[in-house]
């Protein structure tokens, strides 16, 4: 899942949206040095990844793509979840651009970002646009052409893409039973946390 995914599944679980995306950011172990919630956050967003990549329509999906390409094959289907999540928006209780805002501006936490990574907080209204243009098919070419710089091998990443539009029939399909189970993996989390789990 990517951002959008993961806020929406955080809110549902109670949690710091903040949390959501720091998950993405924050690497090593959660020792305690954190708000205890805000490590909850980060630790439900490793659980969701986890859940995710072991989900039966998610390895089904990526053994689709071709050889040299399943390695990159979960990056592109995490944005497009979300794109899928941000088509069928509207059937839900709050629209996306009020969502998108809101949960920008609680990402945007600066004591959240220098607490766990000692960095500026990203910016609220270019995150909130970032949500929106999950919409768009240009909105999910550029979200994969950021993320291909970020690796060694960006072209990779974008030959795996390549034909991304083919695919999302499948994925608006699935999109609902994944995030059902991605939701009940949230809450189960959160019950477990709750009882002293580990986070």
């Amino acid at each position: 899942m990517n951002f959008l995914a993961h806020l929406w599944l955080t809110e549902r679980a109670g949690l710091p949206l903040a949390g959501a995306v720091l998950g993405d950011v924050l690497r090593g172990r959660l020792d305690g040095r954190l708000p205890p919630q805000l490590e909850r956050s980060i630790a439900l967003h490793r659980r969701i990844d986890v859940v995710t990549d072991a989900h039966p329509l998610v390895v089904q999906a990526r053994a689709v793509f071709g050889n040299g390409q399943r390695r990159y094959a979960g990056i592109v289907l995490d944005v497009l979840h979300d794109h899928a999540m941000a088509l069928s928006w509207p059937a839900m209780p709050e629209p996306l651009d009020a969502f998108a805002l809101r949960a920008a501006r609680a990402v945007a936490d600066p004591g959240a970002w220098q607490l766990a990574v000692n960095r500026p907080a990203p910016d609220a209204q270019r995150f909130a646009a970032l949500l929106r243009s999950y919409r768009e098919e240009t909105g999910i070419d550029e979200s994969l052409a950021r993320i291909s710089v970020r690796l060694s091998k960006p072209q990779l990443l974008l030959d795996a893409a390549a034909g991304w539009r083919t695919r999302m029939p499948t994925v608006r399909a699935e999109h609902p039973i994944l995030m059902a189970d991605l939701e009940a993996a949230a809450l189960t989390f959160v019950v477990g946390a709750a009882q002293g789990g580990e986070v």
